[in-house]
């Protein structure tokens, strides 16, 4: 065979496959590239979409701590005013139960040192009473004389 056909023959079968390749095989070939083009663009946009979900609920998760630890700030304030009420509330019953309990001690104090006083004026009464006795050498009868001796005890 001479060269020359053979290459215009192997020429023409080449273009024949690649005429019959582009007509019937390319559009299969370029609508699967199409089709994964497409994959890839939409799981793209679905991991940019994603990212961006992920964004907000964190920042809505750190809002929302934010916003509890400013209410259990809040709490721990409330907290510490109400002990705060609470610790003057017991000083002020302390202070008024201590008030109370020297006035009653007062009174005690004063009962008994008016006891005292009278066991003490009858005390001397009873001395002032020996002491003119043995003066006068008799006894002086204390129903008769109590006007006398219930005057001497006023004046001690």
């Amino acid at each position: 065979m001479l060269p020359n056909l053979t290459l215009v023959i192997q020429g023409l079968a080449f273009f024949a496959v690649a005429w019959l390749v582009m007509k019937f095989g390319w559009p299969h070939i370029i609508g699967a590239i199409e089709e994964r083009q497409q994959k890839i663009a939409e799981g793209l946009a679905a991991a940019d979409r994603s990212q961006k979900d992920l964004a907000q609920a964190q920042e809505k998760a750190y809002d929302a701590l934010k916003e509890a630890r400013a209410k259990a700030n809040e709490i721990i304030e409330q907290a510490h005013q109400r002990a705060s009420q609470i610790v003057d509330a017991a000083k002020t019953d302390a202070l008024a139960e201590a008030g109370r309990q020297k006035a009653l001690a007062e009174a005690e104090i004063a009962a008994a040192a008016n006891r005292a006083r009278e066991d003490l004026r009858k005390q001397v009464s009873a001395l002032a009473v020996t002491g003119a006795e043995k003066l006068l050498r008799r006894e002086i009868d204390a129903n008769a004389h109590k006007a006398l001796l219930d005057e001497l005890a006023a004046e001690i």
